[in-house]
């Protein structure tokens, strides 16, 4: 099975492991991964901003660039995933022919844990992460796509991995995007609620399927002088952290 891994601007700019991990675990699994080096942002930012005339211009660029590669796109972002699979068909409402091509690319673009677990059949993947770990549920992918036990199953059979479920674990973290600009205020006490919620469980550990809530989170556990390890999904199931 071969794959083409859309790595999002997040990943790209701020967390390349992450985009290493997720490469790393699809090819212990069988798949050969392509990477198609025209691609860049979705146009999610864009698009929550109300500038849809500029969300078209880069979804129809993602369009051009997957539209012809592998049978499946997979991404480690619930974020993105979300934004080319429902938001891409909303913005061609009026392109009969080009909403036609984004409903069909749509349908190949996966979530790394919804890939591994509903694609692959992939129930554990032979990780071992020593730590007691609570899992954050980002808004697009938990609500958005409906993914939410995909991730806990793949933690919680890594090797090693003490469990413990955070109250609210779908609670939104105040990153939003632009949201965590423009409503600064706003944002910083969500994410003060969540954080509370993750020192509850006196976890050591916080994973997330999304760069922006990690970076969200750990910004401001570190601002308030008690930080926590945080590791996206794909960096557990590789073993690629520093633990």
């Amino acid at each position: 099975m071969k794959v083409s891994l859309f790595v999002t601007c997040l990943v790209d700019l701020f967390f390349p492991e992450v985009g290493e991990a997720t490469v790393k675990v699809l090819r212990e699994h069988g798949v050969e991964v392509d990477f198609p080096r025209g691609q860049t942002c979705c146009g999610q930012p864009a698009f929550n901003s109300g500038y849809w005339d500029d969300a078209r211009a880069a979804a129809r660029h993602f369009l051009d660039v997957f539209e012809a590669t592998d049978d499946y796109i997979v991404t480690p972002s619930g974020s993105c995933a979300l934004m080319v699979k429902q938001e891409y068909p909303h913005l061609f409402e009026n392109e009969p022919e080009t909403k036609a091509r984004a409903v069909a690319v749509a349908q190949r673009v996966h979530e790394l844990s919804s890939f591994l677990i509903d694609v692959l059949g992939v129930e554990e993947v032979g990780a071992r992460y020593e730590g007691r770990v609570t899992y954050h549920a980002s808004c697009h992918l938990s609500r958005g796509l409906g993914v939410t036990e995909p991730p806990r199953r793949l933690l919680q059979a890594v090797d090693g991995v003490e469990y413990v479920e955070m109250e609210d674990a779908g609670r939104c973290c105040g990153f939003g995007g632009t949201f965590a600009v423009k409503m600064a205020d706003v944002s910083n006490a969500m994410g003060e609620d969540k954080i509370a919620n993750i020192r509850a469980t006196e976890a050591d550990t916080l994973v997330g399927c999304d760069a922006g809530c990690l970076m969200q989170i750990t910004g401001a556990m570190r601002r308030s002088g008690r930080p926590i390890k945080a590791y996206h999904l794909a960096q557990i199931l590789a073993g690629e952290t520093e633990s």
